[in-house]
């Protein structure tokens, strides 16, 4: 009995101590320049004595780089669950493996300040996202770049919120 209650008690400290939060320790932002916005993802939560010990799914967002926007598909799996970003925020980014591999940076909820890093193995596409209607569809990057222009939204200089200018078309957009 007492074996089995020791061993119990080992794997649950063997997961806590595994779970990326241990792991993730003190991030600097400024070591994370890009910015990435998640339109959509899906996840499946894994657990070790019921506890939370990782989730993964995989998902569309846009990366700006450079001032750059760039959409790519991904897969993943953190210690934690990811949300779509809301809006038009992004999360602070950086490439472990350029074109391969993003790292990204997201708040830990109840922990004011705190930030849990998460890897994103990334499929680099040639189009950017964007939100109409309701879902996710792709335009040419160029066509996004001159809607960040023109509403003024550069995410990795601190404006995640785009300046609406006299209605007109939508294309890229009056959409996310």
């Amino acid at each position: 009995m007492r074996r089995t209650v020791l061993s119990c008690l080992t794997g649950f400290v063997a997961c806590l101590l595994l779970s990326s939060p241990a792991l993730a320790g003190g991030h600097k932002p400024a070591d994370f320049p890009l910015r990435v916005h998640i339109f959509r993802h899906n996840s499946h939560s894994h657990y070790c004595n019921h506890v939370l010990d990782g989730v993964d799914g995989e998902g569309r967002a846009n990366l700006f780089e450079n001032g750059e926007p760039r959409g790519f598909d991904y897969a993943y799996r953190c210690g934690d669950r990811l949300m779509n970003s809301p809006g038009y925020e992004t999360y602070m980014a950086r490439w472990k493996k350029k074109d391969r591999t993003l790292e990204i940076l997201s708040p830990v909820m109840g922990k004011p300040g705190a930030m849990e890093s998460c890897e994103l193995k990334v499929e680099m596409k040639d189009v950017a996202y964007y939100k109409h209607g309701g879902t996710v569809d792709t335009e040419p990057t160029a066509v996004f770049k001159q809607w960040m222009e023109k509403h003024q939204y550069d995410p990795e200089h601190g404006k995640e919120e785009p300046v609406m200018t006299t209605p007109g078309p939508t294309g890229a957009n009056g959409a996310q």
